[in-house]
């Protein structure tokens, strides 16, 4: 028996990432997971795999997350990775980068995390998981402004929902890795116009020497959603290295 059987689980922005490895990594641990992302098709892989189902979902469509959650009302653990990176300072950072920011990283896990606790306190409790960073209220990251911001709002929702709920069976717990090697972080590199350069830059920020694996946050991510922890909520857990110490 895996450490999730009998649990459905439902993630969003599984199509890659630490997303599509927790996907794989709850499916494992015996969780009927639900594996949402805005394209389905990077999912196409993975939909045999016994115990993932595979559905479309824009997070920033407050109706596309009110119908989805609305049909899988017997939802026991939450995990909210979607998210999205800009890059720049305050001066570089527009209205438009802002709100996008602040829809995709914060109000989206407002959105989803409203929409499931109902049934979770019906069936008498539930988990949610809520991806932040180290770039957030844990340490400020240079060129970081809108994600740093919105990320630090994460901790606060989840702590608030930790302490809202703590009586009624639900936990909630932030997630903040550092430097994950990723497709999005693989793109961000290449973006800024000398991918090597740019991978050594990151390498040595973290004290350990490399990157993260998106396995080892989909590690700490099964844990947490596991009744291993059951004692813990409201935690900010660092998985970042050495980096932020």
């Amino acid at each position: 028996m895996g450490r999730l059987a009998g649990k459905t689980a439902l993630i969003t922005a599984a199509g890659a990432g630490i997303g599509r490895a927790a996907a794989e990594a709850f499916a494992r641990e015996g969780a009927h997971v639900i594996a949402t992302d805005i394209d389905v098709q990077p999912l196409s892989d993975v939909a045999w795999e016994t115990g993932i189902t595979c559905e479309p979902l824009d997070v920033t469509d407050r109706n596309a997350i009110r119908e989805v959650c609305g049909r899988h009302k017997d939802l026991d653990i939450l995990f909210n990775v979607a998210g999205w990176v800009h890059h720049g300072n305050i001066e570089a950072c527009d209205r438009d980068d802002w709100d996008r920011s602040v829809l995709i990283n914060l109000t989206s896990m407002y959105e989803m995390s409203r929409a499931v606790l109902p049934n979770m306190l019906a069936k008498g409790g539930g988990v949610i998981l809520n991806m932040s960073s180290v770039a957030s209220s844990v340490s400020g990251v240079a060129n970081r402004f809108a994600y740093g911001a919105t990320k630090a709002g994460v901790i606060g929702l989840t702590k608030a929902i930790a302490e809202d709920y703590v009586s009624r069976n639900i936990r909630c717990n932030a997630i903040c890795p550092g430097t994950v090697d990723t497709p999005s972080l693989q793109g961000r590199m290449k973006a800024l116009g000398n991918y090597e350069e740019a991978r050594r830059m990151f390498v040595e920020r973290q004290p350990m020497g490399r990157l993260g694996e998106a396995d080892e946050i989909a590690n700490l991510a099964v844990y947490l959603a596991s009744d291993e922890s059951s004692f813990t909520t409201g935690a900010v857990h660092v998985i970042d290295g050495g980096w932020t110490n």
